[in-house]
C-alpha cells in the first residue's frame, strides 16, 4: 500500500461521518465499521480512524446546528417544513429546553434522528460552548464502537451491519413506544383537567 494512501481513508470516515448530520440516512455507520476493518487488518491506526471518524460527526453536528440557529425559526415561520405542525415543534422545543443538553449526549445513539436533534439543538439555542464538547463525546463514544467492533470482526465486519440494523429497529421502537407513552400520558392528564 502506498504510504499517503491511509489519508483518503481517514478523510473518507470524516466526508462519511459529516455528511450523515446534513442528509441522513447515509451509510457512515457501515463505512466508519469498514474503517475499523482496516484498522483490525493493520492498514489504518485506531487512533487516527476514531479522530478523524469523531471530528466528521462533530463538525456535521455544528453545521446542522447553526442552520437550526440562524434558519430554523424562518423555515418555521414561513411554513417550508409543511410537514412538522406548529404545535409539535413547540412541544420539542420544550424537551430542548427540559432535556437539550441530555439529548446532545446521547445523539449518536439515536439511529435515524441525529440531524433531527443537531437542528432542534441549535433551534433551541442551546450553548454552542457546552454543546459541541458533549456532541464530541457522543461522537467519539459512538465512533469507538464501530471502529473496535469492525477491527474485531475484521473480514467480517458486515455482521456489524446487520448488528447495527437490529440496533436501529430496537432504538425506533422504543422510540416509538415512548412518544405513545408521552401521548398517553398528554391525553390522560388533559382529560382529567
Amino acid at each position: 500500500m502506498n504510504s499517503t494512501a491511509p489519508i483518503y481513508f481517514y478523510l473518507t470516515l470524516f466526508f462519511f461521518a459529516f455528511l450523515e448530520n446534513l442528509f441522513p440516512p447515509s451509510p457512515s455507520d457501515l463505512v466508519i465499521a469498514f474503517g475499523g476493518s482496516l484498522v483490525g487488518t493493520g492498514k489504518l491506526d485506531i487512533f487516527a480512524a476514531i479522530f478523524f471518524s469523531t471530528l466528521g460527526s462533530t463538525a456535521g453536528f455544528v453545521v446542522m446546528y447553526y442552520i437550526g440557529f440562524f434558519l430554523g425559526r424562518e423555515l418555521i415561520d414561513t411554513g417550508k417544513l409543511k410537514f412538522i405542525p406548529m404545535e409539535k415543534i413547540k412541544t420539542v422545543e420544550g424537551w430542548f429546553q427540559k432535556y437539550g443538553y441530555g439529548i446532545v449526549v446521547v445523539n449518536r445513539f439515536l439511529s435515524g434522528t441525529r440531524a433531527v436533534i443537531s437542528f432542534f439543538v441549535g433551534l433551541s439555542e442551546l450553548s454552542i460552548a457546552i454543546t459541541i464538547p458533549l456532541c464530541a463525546i457522543s461522537a467519539l463514544t459512538w465512533n469507538s464502537i464501530l471502529i473496535i467492533g469492525g477491527s474485531l470482526l475484521g473480514r467480517n465486519w458486515k455482521q456489524l451491519g446487520h448488528i447495527l440494523s437490529l440496533y436501529g429497529i430496537t432504538v425506533g421502537i422504543f422510540l416509538s413506544l415512548l412518544v405513545v407513552f408521552f401521548v398517553v400520558k398528554y391525553y390522560r392528564r388533559r382529560k382529567h383537567a
